[in-house]
């Protein structure tokens, strides 16, 4: 990806017309997330959710997706007892007061994609605002790290070690290839966009094909714990999720890490927005 290569950090420039559009889907899906955790209460299920974000963004526009919008809650934003990929589509799961959230959707918009997820809680929940809390760190470990050009493999052994000093276990090992993050890119617009055990057809296409090339250069579209991601991070746009968990609660974020080949430690991997959620949550409770 071209914009990749030459992009800056909106910290320190202006972004590409490419990553302007990631941010914009990006924003966008975050807006929805707010917008809907906004109208959760108790008696909700997680299907009703996962509907609401659907039709929000379809409001707005949207007509493909990377995946479909998924719903957790209580014990289910941990992964309790997960086993089989059909658990985590939405259930009948009802939300009750105090309960934790995930919202997670991966909108594709005017051909850029996003994948999110945002985290909540009906009410007080201290063990929630906890974990949210801890997992501004990874955030900083992850940036860190990539930018040292550390092997994408040994960065996971990493947040799992500052998982295990926080006291948590490590949730995002419950995904498919216990991955943490998976590479996206612009998706082909079509008239008709259908999906796949809720994923867009269109963008797994695009991963296989990364997956394809990456096979045969040595590298992986998926950042997992095995030796497939025993490479330095590949250029290009990163859905990045560290997934905490403790005691039935869990807690995440998910958003776009832009990696490219500059050789400025600064431009060569930035977050594509600090403008989001919960970094907006880290710096209020600082500013506090």
């Amino acid at each position: 990806m071209a914009s990749v290569t030459s992009a800056t950090s909106a910290g320190a420039g202006e972004l590409t017309a490419g990553l302007r559009g990631f941010r914009e889907v990006q924003r966008l899906a975050y807006d929805c997330a707010e917008a809907v955790a906004a109208q959760l209460k108790p008696g909700v299920t997680e299907r009703a959710a996962a509907r609401m974000q659907r039709e929000w963004l379809h409001e707005r526009g949207v007509r493909d997706w990377f995946h479909l919008p998924f719903a957790w809650f209580g014990d289910r934003t941990a992964f309790v007892n997960f086993r089989i990929p059909l658990q985590f589509f939405p259930t009948n799961r009802e939300l009750e007061p105090g309960m934790a959230f995930i919202l997670d959707m991966a909108p594709v918009h005017n051909g850029f994609t996003a994948d999110i997820g945002y985290s909540g809680c009906l009410g007080l929940n201290p063990v929630h605002d906890r974990l949210l809390a801890d997992l501004e760190s990874h955030r900083e470990l992850i940036l860190r790290e990539v930018r040292e050009r550390r092997p994408l493999r040994e960065i996971y052994e990493d947040v799992d070690r500052l998982m295990v000093r926080q006291g948590y276990a490590n949730r995002h090992r419950a995904y498919p290839f216990g991955v943490i993050a998976h590479k996206i890119d612009r998706v082909r617009q079509r008239r008709w966009s259908p999906t796949l055990f809720g994923f867009g057809t269109q963008s797994l296409k695009g991963l296989a094909s990364d997956a394809l090339h990456g096979h045969r250069d040595g590298w992986s579209p998926l950042w997992s714990p095995y030796t497939f991601s025993d490479h330095p991070p590949q250029p290009g746009l990163w859905a990045v999720e560290p997934h905490l968990g403790f005691r039935g609660t869990g807690a995440k974020f998910e958003e776009i890490l832009v990696v490219t080949d500059s050789k400025d430690p600064q431009q060569s991997a930035f977050w594509l927005d600090d403008d989001l959620p919960h970094v907006r949550r880290w710096q209020e409770e600082k500013a506090a």
